[in-house]
């Protein structure tokens, strides 16, 4: 799957130039008879692909996990836990996992240091992924700025015909997580 300049139909057999498309649709950019080969893991990649758009104005929206995956080497087994750490006390969380013997209680010290460090890891990885958004914000021309402002997503279903099922009541304009709602559906 590709991002392809989208040439109108009466245009395809003559020589256009692509580098000055303003409009780009996905594609499949295998052959047909390639994608009859295919072996079924890949044809289920092929089936969930989910096209995928980075725009920089939109990712502050979104939350930053506060999620923090544990593996603590601990004896006789490593202990493996998700800690959140606007959800979760730590006492009370360790507790638990006593509780639960999956953690021993001469190790209940070592085990929240190693919580909190973790946590500072990903606070500090958040804060990093934050400023470097905002230095490629800065550093963005006024041009791209524009650009991605500007930018307008479509979303197109098949037009009706005489033996097609009447589909107008089911047209939503969502396209997927990433990208959103579509700023028009036709």
């Amino acid at each position: 799957m590709d991002w392809v300049p989208y040439i109108p139909l009466e245009n395809r057999d003559s020589q256009v130039d692509r580098l000055k498309s303003q409009i780009f649709i996905l594609s499949c950019t295998q052959r047909r008879t390639a994608l009859r080969h295919l072996k079924i893991d890949r044809i289920k990649k092929y089936e969930y692909c989910l096209p995928y758009f980075y725009h920089p104005f939109k990712q502050d929206e979104l939350e930053q996990s506060t999620e923090v995956q544990i593996i603590f080497p601990a004896e006789p087994k490593p202990v493996f836990c998700e800690f959140d750490w606007e959800l979760d006390e730590l006492e009370e969380f360790t507790d638990k996992l006593i509780e639960e013997e999956e953690l021993s209680a001469d190790q209940k010290d070592a085990f929240k240091e190693f919580v909190k460090e973790k946590v500072r890891e990903a606070k500090k990885a958040n804060r990093e992924a934050r400023e470097s958004r905002k230095k490629t914000l800065e550093a963005m021309s006024e041009e791209t700025k524009k650009a991605y402002e500007n930018m307008r997503f479509y979303k197109f279903y098949p037009v009706q015909t005489p033996d097609t099922p009447d589909i107008s009541n089911v047209k939503a304009p969502f396209i997927n997580r990433y990208y959103g709602k579509a700023h028009e559906v036709l």
